[in-house]
């Protein structure tokens, strides 16, 4: 008797911006390199550029100025998310802080991609912060996401030398490279169930 084919992934992206991360999560599932499909993207900006890449996808546009804080913000996210059978939130480029509404029902079901070594540089212009503190190497880290901004824990980094002419744009531009690489990696490896978290520490099943 052959063996069932295990569920496929079933992914929510939330985006606020120009959606770079997104076209390659999406380019990952087309090559066929990364076995989930996308079930909501959902941005907190009605002309974010993200939704330009969301040709053929369930897209939603959910709006903060509606809502009187955070939590019922979220609070409809999760509705959204679960609408959609949600398995896996994928925060790329979403410019908003979440909130335990969100966070409990998606426990160790949310990561996000961040443009440094965490725990260094966190929060806004992760790559101006690098350059003004002189490091010699920054990159980008994926996470899970807990209740503290940038701070959950680590599931992959890939790093990136500073060279002595870098300027913010530069060193930006090299790190989304790596970025567009390290993302899709880390979800297809979650999806075939090869992440493990030990206290702070994950657990990775085969190399990024």
């Amino acid at each position: 008797m052959s063996r069932a084919a295990p569920p496929v992934l079933t992914l929510g992206v939330l985006v606020s911006g120009r959606g770079s991360n997104l076209r390659a999560i999406i380019e990952a599932i087309r090559r066929g390199d990364l076995a989930a499909q996308m079930g909501v993207i959902i941005s907190s900006k009605k002309d974010a550029a993200a939704l330009d890449h969301a040709a053929g996808y369930p897209t939603c546009f959910v709006d903060p100025a509606r809502y009187s804080d955070r939590r019922e913000y979220d609070a409809v996210l999760v509705e959204t998310l679960r609408n959609h059978g949600v398995d896996l939130v994928v925060l790329a480029g979403y410019m908003r802080l979440v909130t335990p509404t969100l966070i409990a029902p998606y426990q160790n079901r949310i990561i996000n991609i961040h443009p440094s070594l965490l725990p260094a540089f966190p929060g806004l212009h992760a790559q101006r912060q690098a350059l003004a503190h002189g490091v010699k190497v920054s990159g980008c880290t994926v996470h899970f996401v807990d209740e503290e901004m940038d701070h959950g824990p680590i599931i992959a980094q890939t790093a990136v030398t500073v060279r002595e002419d870098d300027t913010e744009a530069s060193l930006s531009a090299r790190i989304l490279v790596e970025e567009h690489r390290l993302l899709p990696a880390v979800i297809a490896r979650y999806a075939e169930g090869e992440l493990r978290i030990e206290g702070r520490r994950v657990a990775v099943g085969a190399s990024l």
